[in-house]
């Protein structure tokens, strides 16, 4: 019977369900997992690269740039960072949206677009496409990741049907269900930036496909206030330092490296 109602975005199963959406979303569960984690100081974002290869040219994020392939986090905003959980190309196409946004919105009011209203923006986007015939929905879900002075720093989720909800902690992608559990169990309210990135280190590595985590897997990203002009600073770590990052945190090759230097 779903082959019926399969075929249209727009059109309603038996049971109230709109397949397509559901698709999408299946999608995504199979997509690299991209984890947020909120702290009193600023958010941390995690994601897994499902691009890689040692034919892959990364001179360019090495000698400069924001870091990575670019396939994972993306700056939105000068306050809000996103990663994204899906088909990357749908991505690129909501994540230039989001920026037109975010310039229409500072040319307007002469402020930073508040997170929320940005995550409002892109819903509206997507739900426009759950409603109108002959298009499919984005295969893609996002964390934004952003501060704005009334409400101070926030992480959001939004998915292909438009809905969106406000996270101290969260995970999109493969493995999400058993990175939500380890973030339910050790995720605490007064964590301080250190301790979250800590956390989403240790349950990336746990969650993460790959058995050692390496920055041709991984993709980094912070948002904190700059201390002396109490403005969001948003960070995107580029390889060398994600694998700094690991070894600090004891996550990083020590037996893989001494095997290939041997």
């Amino acid at each position: 019977m779903a082959r019926r109602y399969d075929s249209r975005t727009t059109i309603f199963s038996p049971e109230g369900r709109l397949y397509q959406i559901e698709y999408a979303m299946e999608a995504i569960s199979h997509a690299g997992s991209v984890l947020g984690v909120l702290s009193k100081d600023g958010i941390v974002l995690a994601a897994e690269k499902k691009v890689t290869g040692k034919l892959l040219d990364l001179s360019g994020s090495n000698q400069g740039g924001y870091g990575g392939s670019g396939e994972k986090i993306f700056m939105l905003n000068s306050n809000v960072v996103a990663g994204v959980a899906g088909i990357t190309a749908d991505a690129n196409s909501l994540v230039n949206y989001a920026r037109q946004a975010a310039q229409r919105h500072l040319f307007t009011y002469n402020e930073d677009i508040p997170v929320e209203v940005l995550a409002q923006r892109l819903c509206d986007l997507k739900q426009g496409y759950t409603q109108y015939g002959g298009l499919r929905p984005f295969g893609v879900s996002l964390l934004y990741a952003g501060y704005d002075p009334h409400y101070n720093f926030q992480l959001y989720h939004s998915d292909p049907s438009g809905n969106y909800s406000g996270w101290k902690a969260t995970c999109v992608g493969a493995n999400s269900g058993t990175a939500q559990s380890l973030l339910k169990q050790e995720y605490k309210d007064d964590i301080t930036m250190d301790g979250a990135i800590d956390l989403v280190l240790r349950v990336m590595s746990k969650t993460m496909d790959s058995t050692t985590l390496g920055s041709e897997k991984l993709e980094f990203a912070t948002l904190t206030l700059d201390p002396e002009t109490k403005q969001p600073k948003a960070r995107i770590y580029r390889p060398a330092e994600i694998d700094a990052l690991l070894q600090k945190q004891g996550l990083g090759k020590k037996e893989e490296d001494t095997e290939m230097k041997s």
